[in-house]
Formats: C-alpha cells, sequence, structure tokens
C-alpha cells in the first residue's frame, strides 16, 4: 500500500501574493522525531529549525511558527518559547526569511509564504498536530499577524511580539490574538504601534490578549512565560 499524500497542494502564485497557506493537517505518514534539527531544501540550502518534544501517545502537538526581526535568524525566532516547549507540548517551526526581513515588509507577500506553507506541509506528514498558532518578534510579530488575519481558517491564534502593524491583504476568520509590548520600546515605540493596534483589531471584532511591560525591545521570561498560558486558553 502506498503512503497517503501529504495535506497539501501546491499553491500557486494568486495564494502566495495573497498571503494564502494551502498545508492542512492530516494524519502522518512518518515517525514523529524529537529534538532540535535544522530544516533544509532538496539542495540543503537552510529554511529553518525546528524543535519537537518527545512524542506522547495520544497527544497531538500544537504546532508554532516562530518568525524572527529584521536582520535575525531562525534561532532567535525558536528561542521565544524554545524553553517552554516541553511543558507545553509545542512543535516549534522557526522559518529563516529569504531576505533580510519577511516578504510583505521586501515587497510583498510571496517567497517567504511558499516557504512557509512548504514547511507546514512537512510538519503535517511527520507529526500528528491539533492546531497552527503563528507567533514572532518585531518585525517576524507584525508578519505574523499579517498571515495569520489572512489565514484565520487555518490558525488557531497569533502571539505578537513588540508588533509594528498589520497588513492582511484579505482576511478568513478571526483567530484570538495575544500582543505584548515594552512601554520604553525605542525600535517600534508602543504608542504609534501596539496602543493603537490593539484597539483597531479589537474593534474589527478580534479577541485581544494585550500586556505592557516595563522595558524595551525585547520579550521578558514572564511575557514568555504569558504567552505560552495564553495558548493553553485555545480552543
Amino acid at each position: 500500500m502506498s503512503d497517503p499524500a501529504p495535506p497539501h497542494r501546491e499553491p500557486d502564485e494568486d495564494d502566495a501574493r495573497h498571503g494564502r497557506l494551502t498545508a492542512r493537517p492530516g494524519p502522518p505518514v512518518g515517525p514523529a522525531t524529537a529534538g532540535l534539527a535544522p530544516l533544509t531544501d532538496a539542495d540543503g540550502r537552510p529554511l529553518g529549525l525546528r524543535y519537537a518534544p518527545e512524542p506522547v501517545a495520544d497527544r497531538p502537538y500544537r504546532l508554532v511558527v516562530l518568525l524572527h526581526g529584521a536582520g535575525g535568524e531562525a534561532r532567535h525566532a525558536l528561542n521565544l518559547l524554545l524553553p517552554l516547549a516541553d511543558e507545553h507540548h509545542l512543535l516549534l517551526v522557526a522559518p529563516q526569511a529569504a531576505a533580510s526581513s519577511w516578504d510583505l515588509i521586501v515587497e510583498g507577500f510571496g517567497v517567504d509564504v511558499r516557504r512557509i506553507d512548504h514547511l507546514l506541509a512537512r510538519a503535517f506528514t511527520e507529526y500528528p498536530v491539533r492546531d497552527v498558532v503563528l507567533g514572532g518578534f518585531s518585525d517576524g510579530a507584525s508578519y505574523a499577524l499579517s498571515l495569520g488575519l489572512t489565514n484565520g481558517d487555518l490558525v488557531a491564534g497569533v502571539v505578537a511580539f513588540s508588533p509594528g502593524f498589520s497588513a492582511p491583504l484579505v482576511t478568513h476568520g478571526q483567530p484570538p490574538v495575544f500582543v505584548a509590548h515594552g512601554v520604553d520600546d525605542r525600535v517600534l515605540p508602543v504608542d504609534v504601534c501596539s496602543r493603537r493596534l490593539v484597539p483597531r483589531l479589537r474593534d474589527l471584532g478580534y479577541d485581544v490578549t494585550y500586556r505592557e511591560f516595563p522595558g524595551g525591545h525585547e520579550v521578558p521570561p514572564d511575557i514568555r512565560e504569558a504567552a505560552a498560558t495564553w495558548l493553553t486558553t485555545l480552543p
């Protein structure tokens, strides 16, 4: 008997340009491998990193895609929730942006949408997944919000640490959102970023949990803990 096909169709150009993800969870076809692993393409070029806790029978993972800030690396994004992954049974996937920041910020949805879609499809074929969350820091938080609201029919929630904006071209569903921002942030000042963004999202009907903290452009341990605890409240 042949293996079942992965729960994924290749996105067309319109999908990618509009930020639409086509991968969907389904029965995995391979054994789940625990631990930290690099993610590469068929030619061995790096695409990001993955961390998986030890599998537990009859307990699917919550898959969290974590997106780094401008000029950052996949490891920076992975570290946002890595210390909490085992406790909360989080399968972490941290893509590396194709450029210095994410495609929407550079020139519009496209190459990074396809890359994230590919990594999601790969994870769905290897691991049992209960749902998908998008998260990130700084530019990665802005991208997580933009991509997450675009794909609310797939994404169960969005975690945004110090975002600058949200700019979905289209929206589907209304996933709940967790936003945290330092009151002394001088890179993305809270007054012109989250203090404007959060009320706008609430006006649009999104359920937003908002935390401000004393500090700058950073993610303190207690904020990471708050985000991980918030994830446990998702349906």
